[in-house]
């Protein structure tokens, strides 16, 4: 008996609500400063001959790849998609530059909705394709590097100087640079703590099983005090602190700045880690560990030499919940002042400025997307090392 025909719907209805994205909400807005919403542009405007052709195209493969799954109409659906991303962008470009000539330097055109929810489904679509063609990592990171380099190419030409989003960096270059620096201290600090508390937590709560059933509940509560509440319960004995040993505040240490940041984070952070070794020791079999004290190896060389290395891959997917959680939060941090990306992206809320929220939280974006990636690297690899065979 024949088997029934597998349709695969998903490229097809990924790219009708691109379509539908599109032509239903506003792809720009110009305004004649940052603090006003500004005027609707809807894609219908904006368009050319050759950006139809290719949205048609979109759409004519995908329907077809829905009702003939094969690999070529959904490699098509990948190269239109790629092609598609940096094309919107280049759009908005084309635009800008054509319709502020001649224009105050306090005008802006931003990027709307359209565009924005556009960009997202397509990347879905993307990333659907490349999963049903079982593209390997190094694929995607092709695929991903391709159409990096060409957005890149097309901010870097000069081309988007006019949209408001990279003249609000092309204003705060070096502040820029300056709060991700700080930024990645905050994270780094935080994840270099919350590690070293994490693990001999983790390792005591998997020896001493009544105190990992005292452990965690108290690690899952402090999850539950939302960010803000904690940096305010921290500011007190911070204060009280430094103001009873005078060489703590000179050390830095006080109610507000990195002492109340670093901790908050931290606490937030041990709850995945400390899991994670548990799960990761619990998983280790019996008889390994009985193999090597029957060779002679004590408990600490066990850990070190037996434990740990099966137990890595699992360990490290605790830290990179913790990490990548961290990089988020840290923009919290700014309300204590501690500084970093949450300042800018702060600002821009307090006055109301869509495009300076984005210039804080884009960078969050990528990075939270860079440590997710290296963390995948990390353990693959120990995973590899962990069985060889």
């Amino acid at each position: 008996m024949a088997e029934p025909r597998r349709w695969n719907l998903l490229p097809a209805s990924l790219s009708v609500l691109v379509v539908a994205a599109l032509f239903s909400l506003p792809f720009l807005r110009v305004a004649p400063n940052r603090l006003v919403t500004g005027q609707a542009v809807y894609i219908s405007s904006v368009m050319h001959n050759s950006a139809w052709l290719l949205l048609a195209l979109l759409c004519t493969v995908a329907v077809v790849a829905a009702f003939k799954p094969h690999r070529l109409w959904l490699a098509l659906v990948l190269a239109l998609t790629a092609a598609l991303i940096p094309g919107l962008l280049w759009l908005a470009a084309s635009y800008t530059n054509f319709t502020l000539q001649g224009a105050l330097s306090m005008a802006r055109t931003s990027f709307g909705s359209a565009f924005w929810l556009s960009v997202v489904l397509l990347a879905f679509l993307a990333s659907s394709a490349l999963e049903q063609l079982r593209a390997t990592a190094l694929q995607r990171t092709v695929l991903s590097g391709v159409v990096l380099l060409l957005l890149w190419a097309i901010v870097g030409s000069g081309a988007c100087d006019n949209l408001s989003l990279i003249k609000e960096y092309l204003q705060r270059a070096d502040e820029l640079a300056l709060l991700l620096a700080r930024h990645l201290q905050i994270v780094l600090l935080a994840l270099l703590m919350t590690v070293c508390m994490g693990l001999p937590l983790g390792w005591l709560a998997h020896a001493h099983a009544k105190t990992g059933r005292a452990l965690l509940p108290v690690l899952n509560i402090v999850q539950t005090i939302p960010s803000i509440s904690l940096f305010g319960l921290l500011m007190a004995p911070l204060s009280m602190l430094a103001a009873i040993l005078p060489a703590l505040g000179r050390a830095g240490i006080s109610g507000v700045g990195l002492a109340p940041a670093v901790i908050a984070l931290v606490l937030y952070g041990l709850l995945p880690v400390v899991r994670s070794v548990l799960a990761a020791l619990q998983e280790v079999p019996a008889s390994m560990r009985n193999a090597a004290i029957a060779l002679g190896l004590t408990p600490f060389q066990v850990l070190i030499c037996i434990e740990l290395p099966l137990a890595l891959p699992v360990l490290l997917g605790g830290v990179r919940t913790a990490a990548v959680a961290c990089v988020g939060l840290a923009a919290v941090t700014a309300l204590v002042g501690a500084g970093g990306l949450g300042s800018i992206l702060f600002e821009g809320l307090f006055s109301n400025a869509q495009d300076l929220v984005l210039l804080g939280v884009l960078p969050i974006l990528a990075l939270g997307m860079l440590v997710d990636a290296l963390f995948k690297v990390l353990i693959g690899l120990a995973r590899i090392r962990a069985h060889p065979c």
